[in-house]
């Protein structure tokens, strides 16, 4: 068993185990630890637990302190010094003629990478104008570019629920989901309802998938022919939590069956 955190970094909102190196945390505590980046700052996302080793990564490293106030002004401080960095580097890139989209910039704690992040249609040839900021900058300079979703995630914004996006609130990772989940749940595919601010796909679209695949079954489909007691019709509509289901049996209009009424019939 070890005792480790939970931690996000807030540049990529990625998470983390860390051993807690005997130090006491609780949730939304600052601290400082080591990346493949450099040494830089985390948020704790679950307090200090025990937890078994198999369960952890092997290279599991050790929170190094708990932020100090010179370490939270030195933050203050990088974040200031890359926001100007970030209109130097889209003036760069202007000059460059690069088509890029930068999202945002960051330094790590100890301002050995300076990291920006950015969206293109296309791959870009970012080698000159990284050349270009490390001149600037003396330091590792790092270009990556992220996806439109990756975009939303970091911008963040509100979804069509009202709510604050899912992905910039709570969401760890972006699960495939597919156009057929919104058939699946009678949805009417207009990309302006079932796409969400980043153009993809809506995100909540997979919550319900199951349930309505599980409520489905034992419906007919939607537009199959059924027989009834009343005789053969389109269905029309279904209403899965009713449990109930419309068929138009043309000259006698449309009826409504009840989910048990079926049977499997269909022509």
């Amino acid at each position: 068993m070890r005792n480790v955190v939970q931690v996000m970094f807030p540049m990529t909102k990625a998470f983390a185990y860390y051993d807690s190196n005997e130090i006491e945390l609780v949730t939304g505590d600052i601290v400082v630890v080591e990346t493949d980046s450099g040494i830089d700052s985390a948020i704790v996302k679950k307090a200090s637990y025990m937890e078994q080793e198999e369960n952890l990564p092997d290279d599991l490293k050790k929170v190094l302190r708990k932020a100090s106030e010179n370490d939270k002004k030195t933050l203050v401080d990088n974040q200031e010094k890359a926001n100007r960095a970030l209109d130097v580097a889209k003036k760069y890139s202007k000059d460059l003629g690069l088509e890029m989209g930068f999202v945002d910039c960051y330094y790590t704690l100890d301002k050995k990478q300076l990291i920006f992040s950015f969206v293109a249609d296309n791959r870009v040839d970012f080698r000159e104008l990284a050349k270009k900021l490390a001149q600037k900058y003396k330091t590792r300079i790092e270009l990556r570019q992220i996806g439109v979703r990756d975009k939303a995630k970091k911008v963040g914004g509100l979804g069509p629920c009202g709510l604050f996006l899912c992905c910039h609130t709570f969401l760890t990772d972006f699960n495939s989901v597919s156009i057929n989940m919104a058939k699946n749940q009678f949805l009417a595919l207009n990309p302006s309802k079932i796409n969400g601010i980043c153009g993809r796909l809506l995100c909540c679209l997979g919550y319900e998938n199951d349930l309505y695949t599980e409520l489905k079954a034992g419906f007919p489909k939607m537009g199959a022919m059924v027989e009834t007691d009343s005789g053969i019709g389109k269905v029309t509509s279904i209403d899965v939590f009713k449990g109930v289901f419309k068929v138009d049996l043309k000259e006698k209009g449309v009826v409504e069956l009840k989910k048990e009424d079926y049977h499997g019939s269909s022509k």
